[in-house]
């Protein structure tokens, strides 16, 4: 995987043909050749840490994983269960995947930094266990400040995420010594670690700038311990990677979870691959979800259309070969507190190993090259969650034309 391409360079690729997408103004298509790129004294080598692998279809093949009835990282983690863990992973192996997407949480690191260090020793066990690796966030910055009452707030209906950390941290230079510390001994502990598919930086930071200056600080840290592992940053779109490369990032991410139509996710899929093949660095799919009505994330919805439909995306993202997780392993209300209000629920299995849908399974086990699944079958919101079910019956869905 050769290492590196400037922002112009990338964003030129963005701008590229591939699928009749607008050009960016006054670019040029990779104006460096990959002989010349592999050449420059800066570029450095990581190699993505796949486990074992015959031919099949795709090459990463997964789920991002937060156990069903935690609300965010830290509520996974002060609550870890080995048992849930090894249970909810063997589920995860039963439709083949060999990877898993998930994150730790700074702030139960900050109150009990031994206890985490174990339950994520357990965790790296249990999915090197069943052949995955994990690709490993350290921070999010996705959802509300970490407050005491965001971090521990349980109830279906208000729970929230929370980003981190907390935007006085991320605002006062002098309060940085702590994430500092908490990644260097991460990187102290795990650079090199073959349980490891590779380390995520933070998840979505895109356009806000209290995060983009707070990160492109804290990659600094990331890159000065690096190992073999290469780092990435999980990425709103395709098109804020030209930063994440200046800032060190080996691997590129985007997420699309919804569309309209197939043929709009083919295009994106054919630029990924695109740029994949231009800048020889991975490029995955780390969120999807499905096909759905509604021309952005927070489209109303309800209905068919609030429930999980991972078939209707699986086989196009499958014709791509596209390193890919969906969102999510586990059935459970949706993470954005807007969607929940709309009783949007996502997720492949329920905790007694049900699936929502055998087609869905089917289909993502597809991606491993066997399409064969048994299981139980129930599209029923789970008990505990049974007040978003009565959200969703009373959203106004909005069906659109293409």
């Amino acid at each position: 995987m050769s290492r590196r391409v400037g922002r112009r360079q990338f964003l030129a690729g963005v701008g590229a043909s591939a699928g009749g997408l607008p050009a960016v103004a006054g670019s040029t298509l990779f104006g460096t050749s990959t002989s010349n790129r592999t050449r420059n004294p800066k570029n450095r080598k990581r190699q993505v840490n796949l486990p074992p692998e015959t031919d099949a279809p795709v090459d990463v093949r997964g789920a991002i994983y937060i156990p069903a009835r935690a609300f965010n990282r830290y509520q996974m983690w002060r609550d870890y269960d080995p048992e849930i863990i090894e249970r909810d992973l063997g589920y995860a192996d039963s439709v083949n995947l060999n990877a898993i997407r998930t994150w730790m949480s700074y702030e139960y690191w900050l109150e009990h930094p031994d206890e985490h260090w174990e339950a994520l020793e357990h965790f790296l066990d249990t999915a090197d266990s069943y052949g995955m690796r994990v690709l490993l966030g350290l921070f999010d910055s996705v959802g509300r400040e970490p407050t005491y009452e965001n971090l521990i707030n349980d109830d279906p209906l208000t729970a929230v995420q929370a980003f981190s950390p907390s935007t006085r941290t991320m605002a006062n230079r002098a309060l940085w010594d702590d994430p500092r510390d908490f990644i260097v001994e991460f990187m102290e502990r795990y650079r090199n670690d073959e349980r490891l598919l590779a380390i995520e930086v933070t998840n979505e930071p895109g356009w806000n700038q209290k995060d983009i200056r707070f990160f492109r600080q804290m990659s600094k840290t990331f890159t000065l311990y690096q190992g073999e592992l290469p780092l990435s940053m999980g990425s709103t779109s395709l098109a804020n990677n030209a930063d994440y490369l200046d800032w060190g990032m080996d691997i590129l991410q985007f997420h699309y979870n919804f569309a309209r139509t197939t043929d709009r996710y083919e295009r994106v899929l054919r630029q990924a691959n695109h740029i994949q093949d231009k800048i020889g660095a991975p490029v995955w799919l780390s969120e999807w979800q499905r096909i759905r009505p509604g021309d952005s994330f927070f489209a109303e919805v309800s209905g068919e259309a609030a429930v999980p439909d991972y078939a209707s995306l699986a086989p196009t993202i499958q014709k791509f070969g596209t390193g890919n997780f969906f969102w999510s392993l586990m059935i459970k209300p949706a993470f954005s507190l807007y969607l929940r209000e709309h009783g949007v629920l996502n997720g492949l299995f329920h905790e007694d190993g049900a699936v929502w849908d055998v087609d869905d399974a089917r289909s993502i086990k597809a991606m491993s090259g066997d399409p064969e699944y048994e299981g139980e079958e129930r599209t029923e919101y789970p008990d505990w969650a049974n007040e978003i079910e009565q959200k969703a019956e009373q959203a106004p869905g909005e069906e659109q034309p293409e």
